[in-house]
């Protein structure tokens, strides 16, 4: 059992006094004079030169900054006065202080000063949220590389901020994506869960914008990924081949890791829920020498979570160090590592049998545990990371990421899963056993080079990069033991998990060895063809080999095309066109991988930003057509798994709405909608993920003599699924699961800046529902009413 623990240095407990004194020091320094030599530009870049040529750091650049253009500042003067002239006219404000340049959206004329305490920092990933306090995100960069607020992006994204997490109690991928617009789950079994978006499986993950994918029959971590080191989770909506060769046709999921602070800050947390769910998480960052130019964060938690399930219990331990340098003034060097240990006990293997032996549905009660009491299913992942980027004086910035991720499991499962119980006698169930011990390690490299450029008298903006991937995937099968153990269950209705585990055969009954090479050079382009206009090209040149499965394709060309045009200040309406390419591991049943998966995607939408950027909306409309599409054919390959075949032509068509962030400066919210049906001429395919879906996540900050107190809550639906089943007397049918509400609710009460106390209520009207997995014939019920409470406290 993992025990993580974290001795943070003593010198960042020393640095909260010497920081202050350094920032007055600073300030003065700052009312001197400097030289500038910055070209008229857009104002977002022109912002950074006056940082970099002033030596301070830009910790705000707020999203109206994107699209602006700013006048020539040459010479000698003073820093205040620089910023003065490139901010004239752009209804911007900022200030100098602490080494330290701010800007933001100057209140309106009536506005309350408060709807623009907003404090950003960016770098070239996007703005981070944390202490952001909003529900929507700045700028990100997921899409193209080149750093865009959500109205510039011509794509649908949806963003989960730090605010969000936090207020909800969001602490696993699965609490995320279930907040998540647009993307609905599907869950296997206790250990494994399946994301959708737009009628498809998602299995491309990035980590700070790396690509990774997962492989979803061996969940080794991805979907019990821990959040607690996390500043937002996005989700790019759509083909995503551009940056990682092969992407998904749905969406792509990219975590963003928090990063350090120059000023020593941090937080304690301790929470306590039902069945027994404690959890505790500490969190610290500062500055590691006077100049701050050394700077690190340190996070740890551990959790202990039984279940509404009998027996199952989880344990789930994180750790995470990150290191930012700054090697000069414009190269910034960051190391990293973390860890995460997910060490289940009971797990279950498959679900619950939709049906009995008569054909009847199979109501077995939500506590019930289809896993024997040894069965366990350990999910880890290792990982280091490392990013080198600078900062040129023309604006231009080049960065090289490298990551290395080990993604293992050692599972030794048994489980009461096959067959059909029998409603008198409960026989007529089997247990399922086996084995498998493996890993995935991933290398990856990506290297770019981004900046403006100038063209016809007006700027634009360029990237140019390539990447490397290699991953190899190891894993070792047992199934038979020698243990003479009968398999059969004497009555699934009482059932309790206690039967003998197996003794597996010393070497593996069978073994997979997969390497996997990626390589791709891309670029981007964004054309400012008018003020109001905007034009995005770009494309990429994909290799991909993997002998195993027979797969070896080479310079596959994915293009990327997106407009925006600015209707006025607030509104925007944009089209895109991105191709698909994604190389499939579904066999057929002489056991040969299917084709890749090509296609093209179309969006048309309208964004809208008000506030400065602090409230934005979306809606688009949208279609994808697939080549090579697999859907299961019914029979097994070779080796026993489920075997697909490749059909052409499949459509989907739907359409997504979608707002997040703040109504009013007490307001905040996000909710979408999102419609999407996936066809082969009239017959519907991609049924278990639901047509049509809903959610909104809402809270509001109480004044007057309530002041301190947060309430909110939120709603999701989903419309209702189905899935062709196996009958009991032969045949197949088909089992509809109808749809569903599920409400939460949170309140948090702000004793002082440092201590809070926060309560969280998941499923409050204990709504029964269940999801199915149609291959198995199972089905898996949702989580019921879980209360949690917990107490921060703030350095």
């Amino acid at each position: 059992m993992l025990s993580p623990s974290f001795k943070p240095r003593r010198t960042l407990l020393a640095h909260a006094s010497i920081c202050l004194g350094l920032a007055l020091q600073m300030q003065a320094a700052m009312a001197q004079t400097a030289r500038f030599d910055i070209p008229a530009q857009p104002l977002s870049s022109a912002l950074e030169q006056l940082a970099q040529q002033a030596n301070l750091k830009l910790v705000a650049s707020p999203p109206a900054a994107q699209g602006r253009q700013a006048p020539a500042v040459k010479g000698a003067q003073d820093v205040e006065q620089a910023l003065h002239t490139l901010l004239t006219g752009s209804g911007l404000q900022g200030r100098v202080e602490g080494g330290m340049l701010t800007v933001q959206s100057a209140p309106a004329a009536g506005e309350p000063a408060t709807l623009s305490e907003v404090t950003v920092r960016s770098n070239q990933l996007g703005e981070i949220t944390e202490g952001s306090g909003s529900y929507t995100p700045g700028a990100i960069a997921t899409a193209t590389r080149l750093v865009l607020t959500p109205r510039e992006t011509p794509q649908s994204v949806s963003v989960v901020t730090r605010q969000v997490m936090d207020d909800f109690q969001l602490n696993s991928i699965d609490d995320v994506i279930n907040h998540t617009p647009g993307v609905s789950i599907v869950t296997y079994d206790s250990e494994r869960t399946e994301y959708y978006a737009r009628g498809f499986a998602i299995q491309n993950f990035q980590y700070d914008g790396i690509p990774m994918t997962r492989n979803s029959a061996y969940s080794a971590g991805n979907t019990q990924t821990d959040m607690a080191i996390y500043d937002r989770v996005e989700v790019l909506k759509g083909a995503t081949g551009l940056l990682t060769g092969s992407g998904d046709p749905g969406a792509t999921i990219n975590l963003v890791r928090k990063k350090p602070t120059r000023e020593f800050a941090g937080h304690a947390t301790l929470s306590a829920g039902s069945w027994q769910n404690y959890r505790g998480e500490l969190d610290i960052s500062g500055a590691l020498n006077e100049s701050g130019s050394i700077r690190a964060r340190g996070v740890a938690t551990y959790q202990d979570k039984q279940s509404f399930m009998d027996r199952y219990e989880r344990k789930t331990g994180v750790l995470y160090g990150i290191v930012e340098v700054d090697l000069t003034p414009g190269t910034l060097l960051t190391v990293g590592a973390d860890r995460q240990d997910n060490k289940p006990t009971a797990s279950t293997w498959g679900g619950i049998p939709l049906l009995d032996s008569n054909g009847s549905f199979n109501a077995m009660p939500r506590s019930f545990n289809n896993g024997a009491n040894w069965s366990h299913w350990d999910q880890y992942t290792r990982t280091t990371f490392a990013t080198l980027e600078h900062n040129f004086d023309s604006g231009w910035v080049t960065k090289l990421q490298l990551n290395h991720q080990i993604n293992g499991y050692n599972a030794n499962l048994g489980a009461a899963a096959g067959g059909n119980p029998n409603p008198v006698t409960g026989g007529g169930v089997k247990m399922w056993r086996g084995q498998y011990i493996g890993r995935t390690t991933s290398d990856a490299a990506d290297v770019y080079a981004s900046g403006p450029f100038s063209l016809l008298g007006r700027e634009h903006e360029l990237v140019v990069g390539g990447s490397l991937a290699k991953r190899r995937w190891k894993n070792d099968g047992y199934f038979n033991d020698n243990s003479g153990f009968n398999g059969d269950v004497d009555n699934y209705y009482q059932w309790n998990g206690n039967v003998p585990a197996p003794v597996w055969n010393s070497t593996p009954d069978y073994t997979d060895d997969e390497t996997t090479h990626e390589s791709g050079i891309y670029t981007t382009a964004r054309w400012n063809l008018r003020d109001d206009l905007k034009l995005i090209t770009g494309g990429r040149f994909s290799n991909y080999k993997n002998k195993v499965q027979e797969q070896d394709e080479k310079n596959v060309f994915t293009p990327y095309l997106g407009a925006v045009y600015d209707l006025n200040e607030n509104y925007s309406v944009y089209a895109s066109y991105s191709g698909i390419f994604k190389p499939q591991s579904a066999q057929n049943e002489r056991g040969r991988t299917l084709d890749p998966l090509e296609g093209t995607n179309y969006e048309l939408g309208a964004k809208a930003s008000f506030f400065g950027g602090r409230l934005n909306a979306s809606a688009a409309v949208f279609q994808i057509k697939q080549d090579n599409f697999a859907v299961e054919s019914g029979g097994t390959t070779p080796s026993g798994n489920p075997a697909y075949r490749a059909i052409q032509g499949v459509k989907t068509k739907g359409w997504e709405a979608e707002v997040s962030g703040q109504i009013t400066p007490a307001w905040q919210i996000q909710a979408g909608y999102s419609h999407g049906v996936a066809r082969k001429g009239d017959e519907r395919v991609s049924t278990l993920t639901p047509a049509n879906q809903f959610n909104l996540y809402t809270s509001y900050k109480l004044g007057g003599s309530m002041t301190g107190l947060t309430l909110g809550g939120g709603a999701r639906w989903q419309d209702k699924t189905w899935g062709t089943i196996s009958v009991p007397t032969g045949g197949k049918t088909v089992h509809t699961v109808q749809d569903y509400w599920v409400l939460d609710a949170m309140a948090r009460y702000q004793f002082n800046k440092q201590l809070s106390a926060s309560l969280n209520i998941k499923n409050l009207l204990d709504k029964k529902y269940y999801t199915i997995f149609s291959h198995y014939s199972t089905y898996t019920w949702g989580e019921p009413r879980s209360v949690n409470v917990s107490m921060t406290y703030k350095f």
